[in-house]
């Protein structure tokens, strides 16, 4: 997978999320309280996920239209994604509580295996 985001190419959340899903990271990674869970009767930790990619969205015309996405693959092989407007516009209804999370989560070094032209 190859998903590129440099200053030339404007890409949005969506063309992103579309990438994603053809190359099968689309099972979207939401927080709880009891850990990261995609909805099929697993949490996982920090130390069962890793950080594969980052990408953050700034809005052209607001500030405030601020996202980021991480790309995540867990230690069992799931891949998918969790994402956040981050800033006042949080997504999140506990946001310390996420941002404690996902700042636990060990971030590598995969970005020249995951790269591909939007």
């Amino acid at each position: 997978m190859n998903v590129s985001n440099t200053p030339d190419t404007m890409t949005s959340p969506s063309q992103v999320l579309e990438k994603l899903r053809q190359q099968k990271f689309d099972n979207e990674f939401h927080w709880t309280p009891d850990g990261f869970t995609v909805g099929k009767g697993k949490n996982y930790q920090p130390d069962e996920l890793e950080i594969v990619k980052v990408f953050r969205f700034e809005g052209e015309s607001n500030p405030s239209d601020s996202e980021i996405l991480y790309v995540i693959r867990a230690n069992d092989g799931l891949t998918g994604y969790s994402q956040d407007a981050y800033g006042a516009d949080s997504s999140h209804d506990d946001e310390a509580g996420y941002d404690n999370f996902i700042r636990q989560i060990p971030q590598t070094g995969h970005d020249q295996q995951l790269l591909f032209e939007l």
